[in-house]
């Protein structure tokens, strides 16, 4: 099966086709690291973490870069705000970023380089584009002339005559043109600076991705990734700056997601609802946070909300207690069943293929765990070989899926004892008072004392403790 991948430089899908047969070369630009990560970050960086992990699943070899902007305005405003050097802010976020995204289980990029890494490569292009004729000097400071380059607008859809000048671009007059771009900035006092052959300064934020493109992948790549607000003017300047400079098409396939929403207002610091991830992850587990981004089709906004977030963490519950539920009555996996590939993983292939559709992949996962459960139930107490080999199947196949959508890496036993932790320390329960209650109640039931033990069961159900009685006794779940 062919994959479709939706190119924002064409406006539609496209077959998915490689530079080198088998051979991914993915950059997708990260955070600026002036302060901590919010949930808008997360999304992006879960997205393309998905998109790498099915890839590869497909048997591509993905070289997976993912930036940190380590010099920038944002990062010296940090620093003369905190009193500290701007090395330090950057090392501060950049510790944080890997806390978060650790704790949500996102895989590491291949590299992960820093802008300020790659000082020699970007003054090498910026150097090459003077040459070309492409951008010119003023005093210390060099600007990339946009009308210059014809097809300045291609990936954003805006013409140059149409557009206002202000809008994330640096208004100066001395600028041939209102949209020309800082290639090179001069450097100012207090500022984090390098020797350039224009003088002392530092490089704009658009050409450190270029740079490191350049420097780490080639002249050309199959996939540059990001959020829908980098379309203009990060990208459009990337586009313009490595095909100025190279005579070459940069990226094959260009990918955005989408913005998340919280309770239907767009996230700004003027609303005050920016939501750290770190404070989520005081109320949700990080699987669970993992769900709800992937909940809708990546290219479409998504809405933070209580009730998503619940519905997610409710979903997560329910495939744990059907991998419980087939432990306890089919058994482990050996390893060659977890290697077997069966309908639900085709159904999920069928959807990522198509245009790494994680709702839909998402959905089919969920089918699957109601229909394992119904089978289940209508097969109670004597499953048949047949339907011993369906169930793991699907078994592994939920598992397989899991390990795409970067879920389910825990052991049920795990998931649920670290959950009942987490929601007995939320809650101020004490879970000897719990056991000892449960106790209270088993000795009730011995003594045939409905009442009381009635009385106990609603206590624990107040308290939101959900009993399970079998034959081994009874145990209680959060």
């Amino acid at each position: 099966m062919t994959i479709q991948i939706y190119n924002t430089l064409g406006r539609k899908k496209e077959t998915f086709e490689t530079l080198e047969p088998e051979k991914v070369q993915m950059y997708v630009c990260g955070p600026t690291v002036y302060d901590s990560c919010h949930i808008g970050h997360a999304r992006s960086v879960v997205v393309f973490d998905v998109i790498a992990r099915y890839l590869r699943s497909q048997g591509y070899d993905v070289t997976y870069v993912r930036n940190f902007t380590d010099v920038d305005d944002k990062i010296i405003n940090k620093s003369n705000e905190l009193g500290i050097d701007s090395k330090e802010v950057a090392e501060k976020y950049i510790n944080e970023f890997y806390t978060d995204m650790d704790a949500l289980k996102v895989e590491r990029a291949t590299i992960e380089p820093r802008a300020t890494e790659h000082i020699d490569d970007i003054i090498e292009i910026v150097e090459k584009l003077i040459n070309k004729g492409f951008a010119y000097q003023i005093d210390s400071d060099v600007y990339f002339a946009v009308e210059l380059f014809s097809e300045y607008g291609k990936l954003s859809g805006r013409k140059l005559e149409e557009m206002e000048p202000g809008a994330r671009v640096d208004v100066d007059k001395r600028k041939r043109n209102p949209f020309d771009f800082a290639l090179w900035k001069s450097a100012k006092p207090g500022e984090p600076s390098w020797e350039s052959p224009w003088g002392k300064g530092r490089p704009g934020w658009h050409i450190e991705c270029s740079a490191m493109i350049y420097a780490l992948l080639g002249e050309t790549i199959d996939i540059h990734g990001g959020g829908r607000d980098l379309t203009f003017p990060h990208h459009e300047n990337e586009i313009a700056q490595s095909e100025a400079a190279f005579g070459k098409l940069f990226v094959r396939y260009w990918v955005h997601n989408g913005f998340v929403n919280i309770d239907q207002e767009k996230m700004s610091k003027s609303l005050g609802n920016f939501l750290m991830i770190k404070d989520i992850l005081k109320s949700y587990h990080p699987e669970a946070v993992r769900l709800f981004l992937l909940s809708n089709h990546y290219r479409s906004p998504i809405d933070f909300t209580d009730k998503a977030m619940g519905e997610s963490s409710t979903g997560l519950d329910k495939i744990y207690k059907l991998l419980e539920r087939i432990e306890k009555q089919v058994g482990q996996l050996s390893e060659t069943e977890v290697e077997i590939k069966g309908t639900v993983w085709k159904d999920f292939s069928e959807a990522m293929n198509d245009d790494f559709n994680t709702a839909r992949g998402t959905g089919v996962l969920f089918g699957a765990v109601r229909d394992i459960n119904r089978l289940l139930d209508e097969k109670a107490g004597s499953l048949s070989a047949e339907v011993e080999e369906t169930v793991k199947s699907g078994q592994a196949d939920i598992l397989k899926i899991g390990s795409i959508l970067g879920v389910l890496s825990e052991s049920p036993q795990i998931y649920f004892d670290n959950k009942k932790s987490f929601s007995l320390s939320k809650k101020s329960i004490d879970p000897a008072e719990v056991d000892k209650m449960v106790k209270e109640r088993f000795e009730a039931r011995e003594a045939k004392d409905w009442e009381k033990a009635d009385l106990i069961r609603k206590q624990l159900e107040d308290m939101n403790i959900q009993l399970e009685d079998g034959p081994e006794g009874t145990v209680w779940k959060v």
